[in-house]
């Protein structure tokens, strides 16, 4: 899978990196020689949104169980986000401390979100130095205290110390008003219908008006987090038309699942913005094949089973899918006539982009990180407890039957996974962005 198309190739990969790619055969006879035979070699994919929850919440995940997950899964790079870590990582101090609890625990290369928050709106540029590639936010609480969602005036603040870097501020799209006018204290908290009427797109849709103008005021680049509302589809695709810098990315739930199709009482599939119905779902895709929607990630947002019990109102929100990124998209993705260069796009290079590694991680080329999968795009696998790698095994996929297995996954050109992980050997990527230069 070359930035050109799918075609028969041959990797040199020397000292971790991508030499060269030449010709099928065409290989020095002193090199040691893989042969991937008639399975796809993708680049690892990167998913630039995950939450591994440590330290502090480790009993929920943790970088040695997340990362052996996206080994299997063929996940080569995660970005982790700046919370339900305890401390959330809003300080330079506390990326010091999520870099010492996850090393040497990685089974994969992994970079660190910062976190804006009221407190810190006008630090960023500290947060920045400390070697994150950009911060994310909350219009709506966030769900742990110890994260609290910023107002227009904070982002006012802190956006046009983003733009002067360069950075990217990640936006978790919801405001608060409509989720307030639409809540009904007596609706049965066990119906997903309850759930869902208590999100409303409204909440969505204006949350990224708001982005969207503020964006474009101060020149800082934005990108929405797992859009869930197609309602936002047509104000997104007008303001990339204006050049506003925006991007905005969708997850693998959102593109598999309809509302009509949840039971009551299933919280596994209990996540926020909600999973909205099939005529949405399909508008999504829509979104995919204009470009408006420009990449799919995970976010792996997993808790411990005890947290998933209950209703809607007090299960954890959040679905566990690191390892069920490339299947459940490519399942879905096959369906609607796309291609393996389609998937590639939109789950290695993008979302590699995002995170400030363009060029290193997400493609195959030369001198980018020999980050490689080996793909058998039509075999079948079903979701059970012991495929999966992370902490826990709750899941809204169990049971459900997806195409494309991963074989082996490979970390700057050494072996992670063929079936089983093979040692942690992940590193932490640190991206500097610009700083203001003076005319």
């Amino acid at each position: 899978m070359t930035p050109e198309g799918v075609r028969p190739a041959a990797l040199l990969v020397r000292d971790g990196r991508i030499e060269s790619v030449g010709a099928h055969g065409g290989i020095l006879d002193t090199a040691r020689v893989i042969d991937a035979g008639d399975a796809v070699l993708m680049p690892g994919v990167v998913d630039s949104h995950v939450h591994v929850n440590e330290p502090g919440r480790t009993e929920w995940e943790g970088f040695e169980t997340a990362t052996r997950a996206a080994a299997a899964g063929g996940v080569t790079t995660i970005c982790d986000m700046p919370l339900n870590s305890l401390p959330v990582t809003t300080t330079p101090a506390a990326v010091e401390i999520k870099a010492r609890a996850a090393a040497g625990k990685g089974w994969v290369d992994y970079a660190l979100w910062g976190g804006l928050v009221p407190a810190n709106a006008g630090a960023m540029d500290a947060l920045l130095d400390a070697g994150v590639p950009g911060c994310k936010c909350f219009l709506v609480h966030s769900g742990i205290d110890e994260f609290p969602n910023v107002t227009e005036s904070d982002l006012e603040i802190a956006m046009p110390a983003l733009a002067r870097r360069g950075a990217v501020l990640l936006v978790h799209a919801e405001l608060p008003g409509p989720i307030e006018a639409a809540s009904r204290p007596d609706a049965d908290p066990r119906r997903y219908a309850t759930w869902l009427d208590s999100r409303p797109r409204a909440a969505e849709d204006e949350a990224i008006a708001l982005v969207l103008r503020l964006a474009e005021r101060t020149g800082c680049r934005v990108h929405i987090v797992h859009l869930s509302s197609s309602g936002a589809l047509p104000m997104l695709a007008a303001a990339k038309e204006r050049g506003v810098p925006v991007t905005v990315e969708t997850c693998p739930h959102y593109l598999t699942f309809a509302s009509e199709e949840i039971a009551d009482g299933s919280t596994e599939f209990k996540c926020a913005p909600p999973i909205r119905e099939r005529e949405n779902r399909e508008k999504l895709w829509d979104g995919l094949r204009e470009g408006v929607i420009d990449m799919v990630v995970s976010d792996h947002s997993p808790c411990t089973p005890e947290l998933k019990k209950g209703d809607y109102a007090s299960a954890w929100g959040g679905i566990a899918s690191l390892q069920l990124l490339l299947p459940a998209v490519w399942t879905e993705a096959r369906r609607r006539g796309f291609d393996m260069a389609w998937l590639a796009e939109r789950l290695c290079r993008r979302t590699a982009a995002l995170a400030g590694l363009a060029g290193r991680k997400g493609v195959i080329a030369p001198g980018a990180d020999a980050d490689l999968v080996v793909l058998d795009p039509d075999a079948e696998l079903t979701v059970t407890p012991e495929l999966l790698r992370h902490r826990h095994k709750v899941s809204p996929y169990l049971g459900r039957t997806l195409r494309g297995a991963v074989r082996q996954t490979y970390l700057g050109g050494e072996l992670v996974y063929d079936g089983e992980p093979r040692g942690p050997i992940g590193r932490r990527l640190q991206t500097q962005v610009r700083k203001e230069t003076a005319s």
